[in-house]
């Protein structure tokens, strides 16, 4: 077992956010990485934040910090010992569940002294070993090496036994361009050149720092976007009252903008991620506000200071910006007085803002050194497919597959975003169907910045060009008009394309039913020479590993022969996606437990799908619990090399699978990606229509893998 303790410089480096940024990366290399957080330093006795946030990031369990107010009183009676035989304690029960174990150490503010040695004693009783955690300039080195000596200090200097490195966080200086928000971890984004020239200054004057003994494991950009809180994180801060609340939880407040002049000069200001403040008498801004939320612009929101809040006259003109979310608040503080609480807004990130913690441990982690990574776990775990490894290795493979995409549902505001983020990185080629003016449109209004070699075709320039080939491939079924009238659906005109191979697949659904995305598929691309459906798969992020579920989407009622073939299918699949496959035959009985139609039928297609594939492990008919509790697998199927190690359940019916999926996913609060379609001739694959921007994201770096394999046969 190994422990990292995470020791800070000073109050305000990230500590959290660096943390949680490294457990992140160990869970991209298939690391179950434990959490321990000995001493809070809140003085409120609730939750700690960085224990509420390890908790919902990586679906583990860890224990509760000390209090302040026990930390305070142990150290008072001069009860050090005491106090660090209660750290161990804990460290001793997350040791029984992980290998390796990130320990956040204390914060040397102004009110408590005693952090510096706390720390050094801590890592003395937990045997860890430390890595100083700071703030740095890329035009300050020497200010920043010295903040970073006087911890090591503490822990035997840099040559230390004791000391792993240092990582620089929040660094100021670097290009606007380097603080990119990945999906997944993204090692290309690291800075290899700018920490390397970081470095060479900082020897200058501390020659220790940046050699083996003490490395440094990563140079974090500094980014304004992951420091920007929600409009619901304002209204207590600046005592205000909500007049709509609308998606103050969603929206995120880039700038702020005082409006104190004539309207018509200040129009420029009203954009997405804009946070308005006037006094509340400005009935012109609401009404300019307002009207920005109704063309499409999403405004952070707007803030009306002094006096009053606006008449109830006033925001009848402003029903359809309420309508569409627009958060507006209203404070009894000046104009002047706001702003100036709004500078002093803590950069922490709330424990409800789940979301830009996401994006923070992303960003962090991509930035860590990966050899420095490699080195770290090199003895010390067994490793397995996180959710976190899985999204990261479906980002690179689909990178290095270099795929083709079609998305119809080119002019929809999360598509968009999706296809830039798709395009930038490099995940797939992107090819939005739209009036290339609507989704500059939808750019501009939404703070989009659309990729230079990003692809808009007009349906209306090229769907004559589909016709006579629709025609064609339909056999008779269809005249030239009823082809034409088809091809009006961005749908049926992106499955043409991708029939004619002018792409590799094809995303849609997130305003389509699944019924509009997969009909023409199966008219148009059909299936596989090799199989005789279509069935869906769902990949199931639990905490620990990835189960994949199949069918829970397109057979209502398949026969035995059918249900093999769906088994067989969904082997291969997961096998595409690293996942080796142990298939599970789901039943409400294990072996000759039970008797009855449903149970004969998938003890039949288990036999055929063992004949079929010999090479394959399959065992059927098993129970749900037998075939994914090692302990119930022992005792109902003793004999089998699927019960209770099971990863792929393939499940009797749809009723069943589609049933079962959702009740894992909502109460077990697992995500779930997919469905992915699994047997047609080209990739095509359905959204769900309240599909978030990373969903789409994910979706499409399956469907290029999918292509991928798919080409590889």
């Amino acid at each position: 077992m190994k422990t990292i303790l995470l020791v800070p410089t000073e109050i305000g480096v990230g500590l959290t956010s660096a943390c949680l940024g490294l457990i992140y990366a160990l869970e991209c290399q298939g690391v179950k990485a434990g959490f321990l957080k000995p001493f809070s330093q809140e003085l409120q006795p609730e939750a700690d934040r960085t224990t509420a946030l390890y908790r919902h990031l990586f679906k583990h369990e860890t224990v509760e910090p000390i209090t302040y107010a026990a930390l305070t009183e142990r150290l008072k009676n001069d009860e050090n010992d005491e106090l660090l035989e209660d750290a161990v304690r804990l460290h001793r029960e997350i040791s029984k569940h992980h290998d390796i174990i990130i320990v956040e150490g204390v914060l040397p503010n102004g009110r408590d002294p005693f952090a510096t040695e706390l720390n050094a004693n801590l890592a003395k009783a937990l045997d860890a070993k430390v890595i100083i955690v700071s703030n740095a300039d890329i035009n300050n080195p020497v200010k920043t090496a010295s903040k970073v000596d006087n911890q090591l200090r503490f822990f035997g200097g840099a040559s230390g036994e004791r000391t792993a490195g240092v990582l620089f966080m929040r660094t100021k200086g670097l290009p606007e361009d380097s603080a990119q928000i990945p999906v997944t971890l993204d090692p290309s984004l690291r800075l290899i050149s700018d920490t390397n020239q970081f470095v060479s200054k900082i020897q200058t004057t501390h020659p220790m720092i940046g050699k083996d003994c003490m490395p440094v494991i990563g140079l974090v950009p500094f980014s304004n976007t992951l420091s920007v809180p929600r409009m619901s994180d304002l209204a207590a801060h600046i005592s205000a009252e909500w007049i709509n609340q609308g998606e103050a939880a969603q929206r995120r407040v880039l700038h702020s903008s005082l409006i104190a002049s004539n309207i018509e000069h200040e129009m420029h200001k009203f954009v997405a991620g804009e946070l308005i403040i006037s006094g509340s008498d400005r009935v012109d801004v609401l009404l300019a506000s307002s009207l920005a939320s109704s063309n499409g612009i999403p405004l952070a929101g707007l803030v009306l200071t002094e006096q009053k809040a606006p008449s109830a006259q006033a925001l009848e003109f402003c029903q359809a910006a309420i309508k569409n979310g627009l958060p507006i608040l209203h404070t009894k503080l000046s104009t002047f007085e706001t702003a100036q609480q709004l500078l002093n807004l803590s950069n922490e990130i709330p424990v409800d803002d789940t979301e830009r913690a996401e994006q923070v441990t992303r960003f962090v982690a991509s930035h860590i050194n990966q050899e420095w990574l490699s080195h770290l776990i090199s003895d010390s775990y067994k490793p397995r497919l996180s959710p976190s490894a899985f999204r990261h290795e479906l980002v690179q493979k689909s990178i290095a597959a270099k795929k083709r995409i079609v998305l119809p549902e080119g002019d929809e505001p999360r598509t968009v975003q999706a296809a830039a983020i798709c395009q930038s990185r490099g995940i797939a080629h992107c090819v939005l169907l739209a009036k290339p003016e609507a989704v500059v449109d939808v750019a501009k209004a939404r703070g989009i910045e659309l990729p230079h070699d990003l692809e808009i075709i007009d349906p209306d320039l090229v769907r004559e060009n589909y016709v006579e080939k629709m025609v064609e491939m339909r056999k008779g079924k269809l005249t030239e008009d009823q082809a034409r009238e088809q091809l009006q659906d961005t749908v049926v005109l992106g499955t043409m394309m991708l029939a004619l191979d002018q792409v590799d697949g094809l995303v849609s659904g997130a305003v389509h039913t699944t019924a509009n995305t997969v009909r023409p598929a199966f008219q148009l691309i059909k299936t596989a020479p090799e199989y005789s459906l279509v069935s869906s798969i769902f990949f199931m992020l639990l905490p620990d590993e990835v189960y994949v579920y199949g069918d829970c989407a397109i057979n209502p009622d398949p026969d035995a022969e059918q249900l093999a073939e769906i088994a067989i299918q969904s082997a291969d699949s997961a096998k595409a996606f690293g996942i080796d496959p142990r298939i599970a035959m789901i039943s409400y009985s294990t072996g000759t437990s039970g008797a009855g139609a449903d149970v004969e039928k998938v003890a039949k297609a288990t036999e055929i799908a063992k004949q079929r594939r010999p090479d394959l492990l399959i065992d059927g008919p098993l129970q749900y619990d037998a075939a994914s509790v090692e302990s119930v697998g022992r005792s109902k199927a003793p004999n089998s090399q699927v019960a209770g190690r099971a990863n792929v359940f393939i499940f009797p019916d749809l009723n069943t699978g589609n049933t079962t999926y959702k009740a894992v996913q909502r109460s077990a609060n697992v995500v779930s990606v997919g469905p992915m379609l699994q047997g047609l001739n080209k990739p095509v694959n359905d959204l769900s229509r309240g599909a978030l921007v990373d969903d789409i994201v994910f979706t499409i770096a399956l469907t290029a893998i999918q292509a991928e394999q798919q080409a590889a046969q």
